[in-house]
């Protein structure tokens, strides 16, 4: 059932904010977002897991890092199948993580330290335990129309209606009692909504509006290449279909009846003020396809997951970058950046060590648009690698032939102290084990060492909001440099910022305008001046620096 608030969620302040910078109601523009994953920030309550409250009482480190938003993951109501993007009410929280009084209490002191929030929205399928499907699993009727259900295929209908595979691996259906199969492109537990059932669209309206009237300044759309399917729901002709996402169209994926439910959203938004944003998580074959997620009259931001799956090199990333400055530059939209997330390899292991991790998160932030921290890189956490199988939720990690099975690896809980069972993550043991390393990796260890990643991090993104080079625009201009070295120049009226990024395995060269002084690097004496050439300077490798020209 739905909750109620005890009292009115609390009126954001009108003084300027503390975490973020450069306000207008584009603010989303060129925004630092930064993503709770909210059973592994903070635990309020002592039970093991993270919560509203938890996260409430932790904002003043997102102000203090410098953000502009946060967002956060699914805590609706839910079995946690899948972590909670398995919702069975959208308007109400689940136990587990608070009441809606926390949901309120966290957007107001959000609000007034200075940060959005955003909050996550799954409209592509719901939880089992929702209460239209358990209506539609009873029997045939007008409730199986809110779903995608079909007749089986072969004798008697014991085959599925086609041969589409979960996410998770396995079939992607899943039969009834009755012989009838019902969609799930990802977990059994998750069944796909009907997108054409008008009852579906108008629910949705409102629950937008119901968190929107709550206080949110946007959401985070999971799942928003998914909702609509290719007419007839074809088969697709072969197996290990998860590898092909985000590499080619598929009759489940990026089809182009999901811009029209974008639109009306777009709209929706609009009613509540030109601040409210949409963020669609799309996995698109090509920068192009992705661009059409944030045309003008769509959403705001799409993530970019092509700059997060590109791999150590120079030249790959130059030609990503440039894809994706030019595919969003024609429709107007910032490009949004992000090394990782909830659902990948933490950057500073798929790299290949802290030096690189160091590197790539100034780039990133030296790049035009929006960039997303996911919670923890701040500290150069690796991934936890050695999880027992015994304590892993990942639904994917029982299943084959799809997502890995490791995402647990990226979520273990927080380090906020150097001391305590969970290191200051609660009062108790985290529901994920922590390694003893993280000690050395907690806020409280970091802060005020000037050589710490949480140290790089708050001083990049106070160079970021005071710098008018940095943050918001599309200018590019590439540097000649040596191979193996990325080199770009940001322009603007004040002065220059000039970056490179070396990927290779020696020093390289770069020439650069003069005067020039160093602003930001990503380690110790990574930067060398030639003897020869004044203009020229040798970059470590394994390093970026950012210089003011």
């Amino acid at each position: 059932m739905t909750q109620e608030l005890t009292s009115p969620s609390p009126a954001p302040p009108a003084s300027p904010c503390e975490g973020g910078s450069r306000r207008s109601a584009q603010w989303w523009r060129d925004a630092v977002i930064y993503q709770v994953y909210v059973r592994s920030f903070a635990d309020g309550d002592g039970d093991g897991v993270g919560d509203l409250r938890g996260a409430r009482e932790r904002l003043p480190h997102l102000a203090r890092l410098g953000v502009d938003a946060v967002w956060l993951t699914p805590f609706y109501a839910s079995p946690q199948a899948d972590g909670g993007y398995d919702v069975a009410d959208h308007r109400s929280v689940d136990p587990l993580f608070g009441d809606l009084q926390d949901a309120a209490d966290l957007v107001g002191a959000a609000h007034a330290l200075g940060l959005k929030v955003i909050v996550d929205v799954v409209p592509n399928h719901t939880s089992e335990a929702h209460p239209w499907f358990e209506a539609a699993r009873r029997g045939p009727g007008p409730e199986r129309d809110r779903y995608v259900f079909r007749p089986g295929r072969g004798p008697d209908g014991a085959e599925p209606p086609n041969d589409w595979e979960s996410v998770f691996g396995g079939p992607a259906w899943t039969r009834v009692a009755d012989g009838a199969w019902y969609l799930h492109l990802f977990a059994p537990e998750q069944p796909d909504l009907n997108w054409h059932d008008a009852e579906v669209r108008a629910d949705f309206d409102a629950v937008l509006r119901f968190w929107l009237d709550l206080g949110v300044d946007g959401f985070r759309i999971d799942v928003a290449h998914g909702m609509v399917k290719a007419e007839g729901l074809p088969d697709i002709g072969h197996g290990r279909q998860a590898r092909l996402i985000g590499t080619q169209r598929l009759p489940f994926f990026d089809q182009d009846g999901v811009h029209e439910i974008h639109r009306g959203w777009r709209r929706l938004l609009e009613s509540y003020g030109p601040d409210r944003i949409g963020v669609a998580e799309a996995w698109a074959p090509t920068p192009e396809r992705l661009a059409l997620y944030v045309r003008p009259d769509e959403l705001h931001q799409a993530f970019n997951f092509q700059f997060l799956n590109c791999p150590w090199d120079a030249a790959a990333l130059r030609r990503v970058i440039d894809d994706s400055l030019r595919a969003t530059s024609a429709v107007g939209a910032p490009t949004t950046w992000v090394l990782s997330n909830h659902d990948v390899v933490r950057h500073r292991t798929r790299y290949g060590g802290r030096a690189r991790a160091r590197a790539a998160a100034l780039l990133m932030l030296a790049l035009p648009g929006s960039a997303y921290v996911y919670q923890g890189e701040e500290l150069g956490l690796p991934e936890v690698t050695d999880l027992p199988d015994e304590l892993r939720q990942d639904p994917a990690f029982w299943r084959g032939d799809g997502q890995d099975g490791l995402r647990d690896g990226c979520r273990v809980p927080l380090p906020w102290t150097s001391a305590g069972p969970s290191y200051g993550f609660g009062p108790g043991d985290a529901w994920l084990p922590q390694p003893a390393a993280w000690a050395g990796l907690s806020v409280e260890a970091q802060t005020g060492d000037p050589a710490s990643v949480l140290e790089l991090y708050r001083r990049a993104l106070e160079l970021r909001r005071s710098h008018p080079a940095l943050g918001a625009g599309e200018d590019v201009e590439w540097l000649p440099a040596a191979e193996g070295v990325l080199a770009f120049r940001r322009p603007s009226a004040a002065g220059d910022v000039c970056v490179a990024l070396n990927t290779g395995e020696t020093a390289g060269e770069v020439a650069l305008p003069l005067p020039r002084r160093v602003l930001l690097a990503s380690g110790e004496d990574v930067v060398r001046r030639s003897a020869a050439d004044a203009r020229v300077v040798r970059v470590a490798a394994d390093s970026c620096v950012w210089w003011a020209i």
